[in-house]
């Protein structure tokens, strides 16, 4: 357990309550849509700093996937 950081659960509580923001501003779909790109982020580990395309939207510029 590191200390620094809030419990998993903690984190998990505030994921669950993020979704249901985001269902009851957007629906359902957007909200596994969001997550899925957020999962797909954290798959690409990519460092700090790194500026190259990614699946995440970025104000003007769009990510990799094509949007």
């Amino acid at each position: 357990m590191n200390e620094q950081y809030p419990s998993k659960d903690q984190f998990f509580e505030r994921l669950g309550s993020l979704a249901d923001a985001m269902i009851a501003a957007y629906g359902k779909d957007f909200a596994m849509g969001a997550m899925i790109l957020a999962a797909r982020f954290v798959a690409e580990g990519k460092p700090p700093g790194d500026n190259s395309p990614s699946v995440i939207y970025k104000g003007e510029s769009h990510g990799g996937i094509g949007l």
